[in-house]
């Protein structure tokens, strides 16, 4: 591809890895465990986080090639490998859309009436609203997605989470009331409860998606050198400001007040009734709502954009890998929006906004992990199979430290589904048995459909 027609330099691969990882909205759920967090978003980007930044920038400096996880994943183990990866990446992202969306929903809510943040019509039609307005935005093409995403990124991300951790530095300056301890063993688990490993659900859910800008490799000038920059400035970047917005959070509103749809509008305003700045409020809403619309920009995209890359590989019917006069999978994003529409539907069936939150949150975790699985597996295998291919990053090691990187990132990713079965104690999910039925049917139901595609498949495709 001419050089001359790549419009994506190293700020915006920045912009679209911050913008699709880094979220404001995650801080409420983290935010539950106090200041424990630090420990587990530091187990976390340790096992996880490290890991699959380096696996992506080595993976995405092998090939010039659109198709990210797809291609890696095919030229490990094969087409049909490679496309169950796609899958996983992409039905996981339709798992999650009604999360951030209700997190949209709920700074609307919480702005207008703080009861509406609770409010499960109202969360849906907001939701419906905000996904198929921003498919349009998808639909006319790649060059309005990444505009709009960069603005997203400064505008909706950036400037709220530097405010809200320099309000959090502020407030413990001037001495006022913190609601948890920052003591050693207040910092350290000190058992093993079912809720320590829950925590890691939602933080390692929070450092999820490191690989997605790859898949945009085409557009990007020179990506066997901006790739491993930008999985550098954006890692380091996640992790600050996720550890530091949560304590914020956590150090404002006691645990057992912290809504997952509104909590960081509840932050917002315990800070700025403090400092007599209520009037601030609306613009900080307008720009947690801008912020939130950017990431899910980013996620409506770059997933799809790979399944149709597997389907020109005669994965899927042509009718599904069809594009506009803008080349976006016109098809794909509207079935998506479908789907998202029918997925609103937990909300009705779960006891709490909290618990269909929460209960989305575990659902796209484990998904997304049997996709890492695919990925970690991959860069290993490559290191053989594909050896004299050339890399213009290599993880530091040789082949031994791609098996303990890589091995650290695919052991963390299985222990995630697993803990994904154990909801969390402060939340209602109406019981055990009803949490684990809905969760074990959602997984069901979203791993088969691949399988009964390739029974179906046609030489035609």
């Amino acid at each position: 591809m001419n050089t001359k027609l790549r419009t994506l330099g190293l700020f915006s691969i920045v912009m679209i890895t911050i913008g699709s990882v880094d979220s404001i909205r995650n801080l409420p759920a983290t935010a539950l465990f106090g200041s424990s967090l630090i420990f587990f978003f530091t187990l976390a980007a340790i096992f996880f986080l490290l890991p699959s930044a380096l696996v992506s920038a080595e993976l995405a400096s092998m090939w010039d090639e659109e198709g990210g996880v797809y291609v890696w994943v095919k030229e490990a183990f094969g087409k049909r490998c490679g496309f169950l990866a796609i899958w996983f990446q992409w039905i996981e992202n339709v798992i999650w859309y009604p999360t951030i969306l209700s997190f949209i929903a709920g700074t609307i809510g919480y702005l207008i009436s703080p009861d509406l943040a609770n409010n499960k019509h109202f969360l849906i039609t907001v939701i419906l609203v905000s996904f198929w307005g921003t498919t349009v935005i998808n639909l006319l093409g790649m060059k309005s997605s990444a505009r709009f995403a960069n603005l997203c990124s400064v505008g909706g991300l950036i400037i709220p989470m530097a405010l809200i951790i320099a309000l959090g530095v502020v407030w413990v300056v001037n001495g006022h009331p913190v609601q948890i301890d920052f003591r050693a063993q207040d910092i350290l688990p000190h058992h093993l409860s079912s809720d320590m490993w829950v925590a890691l659900t939602g933080i390692m859910m929070s450092f999820c998606g490191m690989e997605i800008a790859t898949v945009h490799v085409r557009e990007v000038r020179n990506p066997d050198q901006v790739f491993p920059k930008a999985m550098l400035y954006s890692s380091l970047f996640i992790l600050i400001t996720l550890v530091l917005g949560s304590l914020s959070i956590a150090m404002v509103i006691p645990h057992d007040n912290i809504s997952l749809v509104a909590g960081i509008m509840q932050a917002f305003a315990a800070f700025f009734e403090a400092y007599h700045l209520t009037w601030i409020l609306p613009v900080i809403a307008f720009m947690l709502i801008l912020g939130g619309l950017g990431g899910l920009n980013n996620w409506i995209i770059a997933p799809t954009r790979g399944m149709v890359i597997a389907g020109n590989d005669g994965n899927l019917p042509p009718i599904l890998r069809k594009e506009n006069k803008h080349h976006a999978p016109a098809i794909l994003l509207l079935l998506q929006a479908f789907i998202v529409t029918g997925l609103c539907t937990v909300f009705l069936l779960m006891p709490s906004v909290n618990g269909s939150y929460w209960l989305l949150t575990a659902l796209a975790a484990q998904l997304y992990m049997f996709m890492y699985l695919f990925m970690f597996a991959a860069a290993i295998k490559l290191r053989y199979s594909h050896a004299k291919v050339s890399r213009g990053f290599h993880v530091i090691g040789g082949t031994l430290g791609m098996w303990l990187i890589a091995g650290a990132g695919f052991i963390s990713s299985l222990v995630t589904v697993f803990i994904g079965f154990m909801p969390p104690s402060g939340i209602e999910v109406g019981g055990l048995a009803h949490y684990e039925t809905i969760l074990i049917i959602g997984l069901l139901m979203m791993s088969l459909p691949p399988f009964i595609i390739y029974q179906l498949r046609r030489r035609t495709w």
